[in-house]
């Protein structure tokens, strides 16, 4: 049987890569002429169930609004006219309930906890590398109230299977003695010790080599899907700039552009697009730069060590399929990486970055079958899409296969 995958970033390679391990013949097809080139490449490098709250919430829903008026937020909001804004705004204001956020953040955190141990045994079985780090990650925030407010969010992740430890400033810079500089100013955190970081691009992009030579997955670089050709209940090709691709089975995984192409053969799809911005610092100080992952929740800004690198990514920004970026929208990020390690990183040396991120109005991503009988979806992941890609891949490999889920589905699967 042959399976097409539809995007290479790291939720098509994963998923190629379980297929392949059920026994498929598989092809990835990528626009880009590496694997994990785009959402995958420059993200915060956190592989992290501690991030597993919904974003849709009665105090997302505040932030939100201000955003609309404000400028100095983490997430901003472009007022253009943008009917698939709207529309996805008004399925995320019903999602914003309190009991929503809770269903909406078990569903996510289901899914995190299952895909960080297929990722330990996905690396221990091909023995990939990705500047790996597996310390757990901080939650860090500057005021008491803001504290309190976090705790109580963790509570529900650590309820049901999270691994956390409450940290006054002292212990925090215990942790994480590169914070202390910025020690006055926080006052104290949240240590999932669970939680990892790692090198998402390197990851895709490694695996997708291990794919070709031990698996016989086949990756089609530079090749772009124009749309998708039905024949009553299946789909029978892709379309693509280099012609058409048959297959008995297709696993949609192109992230942001996944509804522009699912709505050519009837499939709606409720995910947004939403540009995120990320800098890459050499560091200068390996001393003063920090060695495990963490959030500034005040300042809603992620940070992970790489290797030699630092990268730093922040801002949640509704600008529609728009990825286009100034100096001036990684000030906040490089006053606050300055504020935190002074002399951890080159600045002046970083590489910027953004690209979009799939969101969905609930924060939970969107599989398995949908319409027709041989097409499978892997998408609307949103910002967690590295913490997520192996639960996926292994999760829609097996409703592909028609074999029980190893996880409930409940929650995860496709909706019209």
């Amino acid at each position: 049987m042959k399976a097409l995958v539809l995007g290479g970033g790291v939720i098509g390679v994963a998923s190629a890569y379980y297929l392949a391990e059920n026994g498929y013949r598989v092809t990835v097809i990528e626009r880009r002429d590496k694997a994990a080139s785009e959402a995958s490449y420059g993200n915060a490098g956190l592989i992290t169930p501690g991030d597993s709250y919904a974003w849709a919430s009665p105090e997302a829903l505040k932030l939100f609004i201000k955003s609309l008026y404000r400028r100095d937020l983490g997430i901003k909001v472009r007022a253009h006219a943008d009917p698939r804004l709207w529309l996805w705004s008004a399925k995320f204001l019903k999602e914003c309930t309190r009991a929503r956020a809770r269903i909406n953040t078990l569903r996510k955190l289901r899914l995190a906890l299952y895909s960080r141990d297929c990722l330990d045994a996905l690396v221990a079985r091909t023995g990939i590398r990705f500047d790996r780090t597996s310390r757990g990650v901080l939650y860090f925030f500057r005021s008491q109230e803001s504290l309190d407010h976090g705790v109580g969010h963790m509570r529900l992740l650590a309820d049901h299977g999270l691994r956390i430890e409450v940290l006054d400033r002292d212990a925090l810079v215990r942790i994480e003695p590169a914070l202390e500089p910025a020690k006055d100013k926080l006052s104290g955190a949240i240590f999932s010790p669970m939680d990892q970081t790692g090198d998402c691009s390197q990851f895709g992009r490694n695996l997708a080599e291990w794919c070709e030579r031990n698996a016989g997955v086949a990756f089609r670089y530079g090749t772009s899907v124009t749309a998708l050709e039905v024949e009553g209940n299946s789909v029978r090709r892709a379309m693509t700039n280099e012609g058409p691709i048959e297959a008995d089975t297709f696993v949609l995984a192109t992230g942001a552009e996944s509804p522009r192409l699912a709505q050519g053969i009837g499939v709606k799809l409720p995910i947004y697009p939403v540009k995120g911005y990320s800098l890459t610092v050499p560091i200068r100080e390996r001393n003063r730069a920090p060695s495990i992952g963490g959030v500034d929740e005040d300042k809603l800004i992620a940070f992970s060590r790489l290797g030699d690198r630092l990268r730093l990514a922040a801002t949640a920004e509704f600008a529609g399929y728009d990825t286009h970026h100034r100096p001036r929208d990684f000030a906040a990020l490089i006053a606050t990486a300055r504020e935190l390690f002074p002399e951890g990183g080159d600045y002046a040396a970083a590489e910027s970055w953004a690209g979009l991120r799939p969101m969905t109005p609930s924060s939970v991503p969107i599989l398995g079958r949908a319409v027709y009988r041989n097409l499978f979806l892997n998408v609307g992941h949103g910002h967690v899409g590295w913490t997520l890609c192996c639960g996926s891949g292994k999760f829609v490999a097996d409703l592909v296969k028609e074999r029980q889920p190893e996880i409930d589905p409940e929650g995860l699967l496709y909706s019209p």
